[in-house]
C-alpha cells in the first residue's frame, strides 16, 4: 500500500462559494442585528421620559432586593396612566457594567411581576419594553430561581386582567426578553431582532462554531420584518434613516403614536375578550401535528395485595418443591428410605 504524501502536500478543500445573493442577505441581516446591539440606542428610561410626563420609577422586589438590569414604574402616556417594564443597558461601559448589560436577575422579573401586580389593581394598562440578550445565568441567578422567575412572570402575564403591549426597542433574546413579552399586541422598531437564542448560541450549537452566527442569524429569522410575517410581531415601528441611536426623540414620537392608537382600542375592550384572544394568540403560535383524539386504552386491572401474595407465593412454592422436595418434617427420611410394607 502506497504511503500517503505528507499533508502540507495534499491539496487543500476548497470551501463552496457562498452565492452572492445570498452573501447579500447575510451582510444585510447582520447589519440589523448590530443596530439592534448598539450601546448608544435609547433604552427603557430614555424612551419613557421622552414619550412621557410624570415618570416615577419603582425599585424593589419586596423579596431579594433591586436589579438595576430590570427597570419599571407609573407613568403618563398622553395623559393616560400607564404602568411600565423594561430591561435597561447602558450607553458606556460603566454603565453597562452597572446595569449588567440589561441581563436580569430573578429579583428584576419579580420586580416586573410586583408591577405588573400594581396594574391590575390600578386598572392601568403596561406597556413593557425589550432589550436584552437574555436573562444572566451566573450561579447566583440559578440559585436564586431565574428558571422559575422567568416562568410565573409569562403565567403572570398570560392570565393578567389589564391590556399588555410589548415593545421590542432593540435585542429581544431567549426567556428573558419573552418573560416580559407577553402581550395582547406586540410591536417592534425596525432595527429590533427577536430570537429564542443568540445567533452566536445558535451557530455554536448547530454548526459548532460561533463563526457561522451570520448564517444562523439568517436561518432564524429574527428581523422585525420577518418576525411580522410569522405572526410573532404585530406591527413595525418605523426609524429614522440614521437609525434610533441617532435621533432617540423621533423615534419615541413615532412610537408614542402608535402606542396612544393602541392603548385607546386595548382600554375599549372587554377584559374577559382580551384574556381568550390573548390566550389563543400563543397556542397558535408555532407548527406542529395533530394525531386527533387519542384511543381509548383499557387497561387490566391490577390484582390486589392479596392475589399479589398469592401468586408469589405459588411461584415460590413450586419452584422450592422442583428443586428441594417438600417441606415438612419427616420429609428427608421419606424420599430417602422407601415406606415399609405391611406384609414384611
Amino acid at each position: 500500500m502506497a504511503d500517503r504524501p505528507p499533508a502540507a502536500m495534499q491539496p487543500e478543500v476548497e470551501e463552496p462559494a457562498i452565492p452572492a445573493d445570498e452573501l447579500t442577505i447575510r451582510e444585510q441581516v447582520w447589519a440589523r442585528v448590530q443596530e439592534a446591539r448598539n450601546v448608544k440606542r435609547p433604552h427603557t428610561l430614555e424612551l419613557v421620559r421622552l414619550m412621557a410626563t410624570d415618570v416615577v420609577e419603582l425599585h424593589g422586589d419586596r423579596l431579594f432586593g433591586d436589579d438595576p438590569a430590570m427597570v419599571g414604574g407609573l407613568c403618563r402616556l398622553d395623559g393616560r396612566a400607564i404602568v411600565f417594564v423594561g430591561h435597561q443597558k447602558g450607553a458606556e461601559v460603566e454603565e453597562n457594567i452597572a446595569r449588567n448589560f440589561g441581563m436580569p436577575h430573578p429579583e428584576g422579573y419579580r420586580k416586573a411581576m410586583r408591577l405588573f401586580r400594581l396594574a391590575e389593581r390600578l386598572g392601568v394598562p403596561v406597556v413593557t419594553f425589550v432589550d436584552t440578550p437574555g436573562a444572566y445565568p451566573g450561579a447566583a441567578s440559578e440559585e436564586r430561581g431565574v428558571a422559575e422567575s422567568i416562568a410565573r412572570s409569562i403565567q403572570l402575564m398570560c392570565g393578567l386582567r389589564t391590556p399588555i403591549v410589548s415593545v421590542i426597542t432593540g435585542e429581544g433574546g431567549s426567556g428573558g426578553a419573552l418573560a416580559i413579552a407577553v402581550g395582547d399586541v406586540v410591536l417592534a422598531l425596525e432595527n429590533a431582532v427577536y430570537s429564542v437564542i443568540t445567533p452566536e448560541g445558535c451557530a455554536s450549537i448547530l454548526w459548532r462554531s460561533p463563526d457561522a452566527a451570520q448564517q444562523a442569524a439568517v436561518a432564524m429569522r429574527i428581523t422585525a420584518g420577518e418576525q411580522q410575517a410569522l405572526g410573532v410581531i404585530d406591527r413595525v415601528v418605523g426609524e429614522p434613516a440614521e437609525g434610533a441611536h441617532a435621533a432617540p426623540a423621533e423615534t419615541a414620537r413615532r412610537l408614542r403614536e402608535q402606542l396612544a392608537v393602541i392603548l385607546d382600542e386595548l382600554v375599549a375592550r372587554p377584559v374577559e375578550d382580551l384574556l381568550d384572544e390573548r390566550y389563543e394568540r400563543y397556542r397558535r403560535m408555532g407548527a406542529f401535528a395533530d394525531s386527533g383524539p387519542p384511543q381509548a386504552v383499557v387497561r387490566p386491572e391490577r390484582p390486589g395485595i392479596a392475589d399479589r401474595l398469592r401468586i408469589l407465593l405459588g411461584s415460590g412454592r413450586g419452584i422450592l418443591a422442583a428443586e428441594l422436595g417438600p417441606l415438612r418434617p419427616g420429609a428427608a427420611d421419606e424420599v430417602d428410605d422407601p415406606p415399609l410394607r405391611e406384609d414384611g
